[in-house]
């Protein structure tokens, strides 16, 4: 057993890992280089709009459950609100082109449309409710910046802040806020003068692969090993003919993939498997939609990031919102 948990574990990783690496790479991208104010302007505000364009540019995005985690934590930090960061997190990891091309070989134009629909709405309706969850603060490092007029590091909760074409620069006294504002072309250019594109992308780097290693990786491959000694230690194979043609079935997915790690990608294969076997396509249907959205990582992450009510609410809604579309596609 312990060297099929090793095999399994490998395979993980390097299954997860070029995800990973994508998903490290954009939250160091969003931090640099995607201005605060257009997060705030598109994703800080309220409404159905900011949890639309969350869930439709995640579906867009080639990656995992895994790899959307520090993009998803890159937009919180820039000022995204709740709702489209959780709205993200369910449409990011849930489908992409080649899942949904996958499914089509594998399983056909009726579940491919139905789990097309389906992402969507469930992104919204997390968003929704995301929305009117109240975040407890926490406490964090704090961050520092560069004061451009004197060169000084600055405590970012105490700086002063100016808005200048774009983009947001931070003062250590009103002073220097003062003399900035007197000739802001000059300091603007002569800061983007330092922080030339290989800076820049140097920074990118530094924030995606060291800072959000730091702050979530532990929890990631924790979540992968979770992932890898549920496979390793439980049978499910043989369960699948005699059990899992009725409603045990819907259980069966829901847990199954509540605790698996499952690519959106790798999932389709598995469930065609499954069914052929004699499970009810409405619990396939359920394996496609909870398989790719969560896994240990997500589950100790969001617990982390965003706290254990945060955290519940989210099962929560994947799970009722994964059943009710499992059971109306059994019957449609």
């Amino acid at each position: 057993m312990i060297a099929q948990f090793f095999i399994i574990l490998k395979d993980y990783l390097i299954e997860v890992l070029p995800f990973l690496a994508i998903g490290f790479s954009l939250s160091g991208l969003v931090h640099e280089f995607v201005p605060t104010r257009w997060v705030e302007r598109h994703l800080g505000g309220r409404g159905l709009k900011p949890i639309l364009y969350s869930t439709v540019v995640g579906m867009l995005l080639p990656i995992c459950c895994l790899g959307s985690l520090p993009v998803a934590v890159s937009l919180h930090q820039k000022g995204a609100k709740l709702g489209p960061v959780l709205a993200f997190l369910v449409a990011t990891p849930a489908t992409s082109i080649t899942a949904l091309l996958v499914c089509y070989a594998l399983l056909g134009i009726k579940f491919t449309a139905f789990i097309f629909f389906a992402v969507i709405l469930m992104g919204l309706i997390m968003g929704i409710i995301g929305s009117l969850i109240r975040l407890a603060p926490q406490g964090t490092a704090a961050e520092t910046v560069t004061d451009p007029v004197c060169g000084m590091s600055v405590n970012l909760e105490k700086a002063l802040k100016t808005e200048y074409r774009g983009r947001s620069y931070y003062f250590c006294s009103p002073h220097c806020q003062e003399t900035f504002s007197k000739e802001a072309d000059r300091y603007a250019a002569a800061g983007e003068l330092v922080r030339s594109i290989k800076g820049r992308l140097l920074s990118a780097f530094k924030f995606g692969f060291v800072d959000m290693v730091r702050r979530i990786g532990p929890e990631l491959l924790l979540g992968l090993v979770l992932a890898a000694l549920v496979v390793a230690i439980t049978p499910v194979g043989k369960f699948v003919g005699d059990y899992l043609g009725g409603g045990f079935g819907y259980l069966f997915s829901l847990i199954f993939g509540l605790l698996m790690y499952i690519c959106s990608t790798a999932s389709p294969p598995m469930v065609d498997a499954f069914i052929s076997q004699g499970m009810n396509i409405g619990a396939g249907m359920v394996l496609l939609l909870v398989g790719p959205i969560t896994s240990w990582g997500t589950i100790l992450v969001l617990r982390k990031e965003f706290g254990g009510k945060t955290l519940l609410i989210y099962l929560a809604v994947i799970c009722i919102t994964a059943l009710a579309s499992g059971y109306i596609f059994s019957i449609i």
